[in-house]
């Protein structure tokens, strides 16, 4: 049965850096969204991500309240997972063990952590559940995918779970398939670039977006390991400088001065050959890794999907699919779609078509 047949309500929490998007799903349908913008004056009052937790919770109560909306016709709430302990995908109910790894940030302090935290203070009084639906420590690696040439630092699953898995679910709809009977390597391109190949439904390897595959708008991907170390040793950076050159600072921002794919559209039809070749070569480094993905699927691929901000970038997505085309039929499925993955994994578990999971 298909979860647009179950008319369930529920408010979706997606916390980014310097803001919250909310909306309210009647079905599958977001009947109202708001994205609640945060000063940095005002965040820069709080020490730490969870300090947040209460100035975020107001916000968005507040702004239900001025959109007239009634928490008592909610059936749940869901809140975007945050950087948990390695676990399997799909949904999950926030228990006090995951409130208490997300409060203290057992992997990282991310703006996600409070998804699920705030998700939880808003349903239990109404005696509701409130649930994640796969947060970025998804890790459903094949044992082979964790070897990284050197055992002091194996490979590690953080990636745009929530976006990737969403992705290949609607690719297996549009192929009249069921999720766990298609192979779909998805390529999720925004701030950073995660790469999966998505074996039966589960997402068996992928680059690490802050540190491995292609390029992105801000970070560096794979580089050369010699001359990194050779950087860090240089005297010339500090540690902290490294991170930011790897994470912030790479990428379009390092070769273009910009982050936004439409300023390096608009510099090349000033007729920069600079940023034509940049453009050219994150697309060439995409593609290598999708057709990387391929071989861990053994040449079975069903689909690639292209998905995330970047998607929208038609040169992009047309110097991939002239590389890629070859693999398998290319489906784009352009923007986040965050909101609707949490809204439709919500859904999902109130009707009984996916097991609810227990962290633990």
């Amino acid at each position: 049965m298909s979860v647009l047949e179950w008319a369930y309500t529920v408010l979706v929490i997606n916390p980014g850096s310097t803001s919250t998007k909310i909306a309210w799903y009647v079905r599958e349908t977001p009947t109202y969204s708001e994205n609640i913008p945060h000063s940095s004056q005002d965040l820069s009052k709080f020490t730490t991500i969870a300090d947040q937790y209460e100035f975020r919770k107001d916000a968005i109560l507040q702004e239900l309240s001025r959109a007239g909306l009634n928490l008592e016709d909610l059936d749940a709430c869901v809140g975007r997972g945050g950087a948990l302990k390695p676990l399997v995908g799909g949904v999950y109910a926030v228990n006090d063990r995951m409130a208490h790894d997300l409060v203290h940030a057992v992997r990282a302090q991310h703006a996600s952590n409070l998804g699920g935290l705030i998700a939880r203070a808003i349903a239990d009084p109404l005696g509701i559940p409130s649930f994640i639906v796969d947060p970025v420590s998804v890790d459903e690696f094949e044992p082979l995918a964790r070897l990284s040439g050197l055992p002091e630092l194996p490979r590690q699953s953080l990636l745009h779970a929530l976006s990737i898995r969403s992705t290949a679910r609607k690719v297996a709809r549009a192929l009249g398939r069921d999720l766990c009977s298609v192979n779909v390597i998805v390529a999720h391109m925004g701030g950073g670039i995660s790469i999966s190949p998505v074996k039966h439904g589960k997402m068996v390897d992928v680059n690490g977006a802050n540190d491995e595959g292609p390029f992105s708008a801000e970070r560096t991907g794979s580089l050369p390991s010699g001359d990194v170390v050779r950087m860090c040793y240089s005297g010339l950076y500090t540690e902290r400088d490294m991170l930011d050159k790897i994470t912030r600072k790479g990428g379009l921002v390092a070769y273009l001065g910009t982050n936004d794919a439409r300023e390096v559209e608009a510099m090349i039809s000033r007729g920069d050959s600079r940023a034509l070749a940049v453009a050219e070569a994150m697309g060439y480094q995409v593609a290598r890794e999708i057709g990387a993905a391929a071989t861990v699927l053994a040449g079975e691929v069903d689909a690639v999907a292209l998905t995330g901000g970047l998607a929208h970038w038609d040169r992009l997505v047309s110097d991939i699919r002239r590389r890629c085309v070859f693999i398998a039929p290319i489906y784009t499925y352009p923007g986040e779609n965050e909101m609707e993955a949490l809204a439709e994994g919500a859904m999902r578990a109130l009707a009984g078509l996916e097991t609810i999971r227990v962290y633990e």
